[in-house]
Order: C-alpha cells, then structure tokens, then sequence
C-alpha cells in the first residue's frame, strides 16, 4: 500500500524526467503517475530507467483534457501535483505563441480545476484526508524579463516579460497564485534559471552546441554571443523542487539559481575546449572555429541571474554543481547518447 499517489505532468520532457526518476528511486513509498502528451521535447526512452518500477506509472495524455484529468485524479486518487508540463522554447514561442498560450496558460487552469474540485468542498475547506494536498508549479526566471549588468531576481523582482513564451509562463504563475488566494489550494511556485543535464532536448543551446561541433557543422550563436544566463545543474534542481514539496511554505514563491552566470559565448568555447580533449576533431583543429555569429533573435533578453537566497535560508538548499563539473558530466552524458 503507497502512502499517497503523486501526478506528475510533463514527466518525459527534460527536467520532469529528471525529477520523476529522481522521485522514484528516493521515495518508493509514493506512487508516481507520470502524464506527459508526448510532443516533440517529450520522449519515453528519459525514462526508459524506471519503466519496471512498480511505483511509476506513465500515461500518454494531454493536460488540456479535463476529463482525463478528472479520471486520473478519481482512480489513482491524487494528492499531489507537480506541474512541469509547457511549450518552453523561446524561439518557437516567436514562430507559433498560440500553441504556448494554449498549452501552459489553459493546461495549467484545467489542471488546477481538476485539483481544486478533487481536495475541497468550497474555498478554504478540504475534503477529509485531503488537508495536506499540495500543487507545485514549475516557472521560470524569465517571467522577471532582463537584467542590466548588476542585479538579481528575487522572488519580490516585479514581472516583466519579453517573449510569448515568458508571458505565458508570468500567467500560469498568477493562476496559480490566484488559487492560493482565492480557494486556498496548498500551492508553490519555483522560478528556476537555465537548467542542463541529462536528456536536454537537442534544440537548447548547450546539447545544440555539442551535437553541432561532433558533426563538424556550424555552431551559430544569436548576436554577439555576450547574453548571460544562470546555469542549474538539472539535478540540483530536481532536489530543490523535492524540498519545496515537501517543505516550502504554502502560497511561497522560491527562485532557484546555480550562481554559475556564463555568456552564450562563454559556454560555447568551454564546451569546444574540452571536445577538444576528450574527442579531438578529425583534422586536429579546435571545435571552437565553427563557432559563428548570426542574427540575434527578437526580444533576446541581455542577463538572467537568480538569487536563490529564500530557498537556501529556508529549506537549506544548495547547488551541488558548480559550471565546471556540471558541464563535464553533460558533455560525456551527450557523447554516450551520440555514439
């Protein structure tokens, strides 16, 4: 008999299968139902490494399906949500925001929905044994837009977003905080900085880079390569969420950053300079010639940095990673994946 049943969305993408995995193993005692719609950043081979675990199960759906959620909800008898399940990609937010605002605005309502009609009677009063019920919601830092050259976001930095795909996210967050509010569902919110790891889908920068640079081909980096971003270690991000879970404060938001601030250009080189060791390029060159500039997509924010104060004083989080090891347990992850 489990302790209770946890629906997890979006758990074949990248960070969500990295967190299902990592659920799994450490606590066997809860049952994981893993719902992911499969679309192109999805994939069931992330979680080919649990597919014999009794405590898992996936399902091949779709948030946006209220009645699936309300079976799923009704037959497992749901406790808890952790939501990763969103269109990401910024670029793609440009080409098609319809998609994005559908999916991660919509999905994230009927997924609240489902979870407000199946924990409480009215606003504020839980049905019996579903008190501790808790919804958790994976953002992002850029909801908070772009930075200047000093600064950080904290979890009291006003929104600003610049693309569709924040925008969307900066909504689904105010959804979720409205349903704290409003109906007094246990919810919290994380705003993490760029995460990479394992299982990355290959259109992100960094498993673009080093796929490109294995194939010989142009590396493009967007305008001069000097945007900088906050890298997250995607398992250092995982135990963060599983602290957040389990013990943040209901209603609270907590940003989650690994202190590792890097420009575009920056990652490029690091990741050619150990290609350059591990795997030398056929004709004994350095990866990083194929680096090449080209024309900087619309709205690019300049600067992302998280200050990850709250959760380290709160919860005792801190990242294990740090840019150095973090990028070198990618680069060998990636190059067993390209064999």
């Amino acid at each position: 008999m489990y302790q209770k049943s946890i629906l997890i969305t979006g758990g074949a993408g990248f960070i969500g299968s990295n967190f299902t995995i990592y659920l799994v193993k450490k606590y066997p005692q809860y049952y994981i139902i893993n719902l992911d719609k499969l679309t192109y950043a999805g994939d069931v081979k992330n979680i080919e490494c649990i597919k014999n675990y009794k405590n898992h199960q996936f399902i091949h759906g779709d948030i946006c399906d209220e009645s699936l959620l309300q079976s799923l909800f009704n037959k497992y008898n749901i406790k808890g949500v952790v939501h990763f399940a969103a269109e990401s990609h910024v670029d793609n937010s440009i080409t098609n925001p319809s998609i994005f605002i559908k999916n991660n605005i919509e999905g994230t309502f009927k997924l609240l929905e489902a979870a407000r009609n199946f924990w409480t009677k009215e606003p504020f009063k839980f049905k019996d044994g579903y008190e501790d019920s808790r919804f958790h919601h994976i953002s992002t830092d850029e909801v908070y837009g772009t930075l200047g050259d000093h600064g950080l976001f904290s979890e009291s930095t006003p929104y600003a977003p610049n693309s569709p795909y924040s925008a969307s996210k900066a909504s689904s967050d105010f959804i979720v905080r409205s349903y704290n509010h409003t109906f007094g569902i246990n919810t919290t919110i994380s705003n993490c900085s760029n995460n990479y790891g394992p299982n990355q889908h290959l259109e992100k920068l960094i498993p673009a880079i080093i796929r490109n640079a294995l194939d010989e081909k142009v590396i493009p980096i967007y305008g001069d390569g000097e945007n900088i971003r906050d890298w997250l270690y995607v398992l250092d991000h995982c135990e963060a969420i599983d602290l957040i879970f389990h013990k943040g404060r209901p209603g609270e938001t907590y940003n989650i950053g690994g202190n590792n601030e890097k420009t575009n250009l920056d990652v490029a080189y690091t990741i050619c300079t150990h290609l350059d060791k591990i795997r030398p390029k056929s004709d004994g060159e350095s990866y990083s010639k194929l680096i090449n500039f080209v024309e900087d997509r619309p709205g690019h924010d300049k600067r992302y940095a998280i200050d990850a104060t709250k959760i380290q004083e709160e919860l005792s989080w801190k990242s294990t990673e740090n840019f150095s090891t973090g990028i070198l347990k990618t680069i060998n992850w990636y190059l067993e994946k390209f064999k």
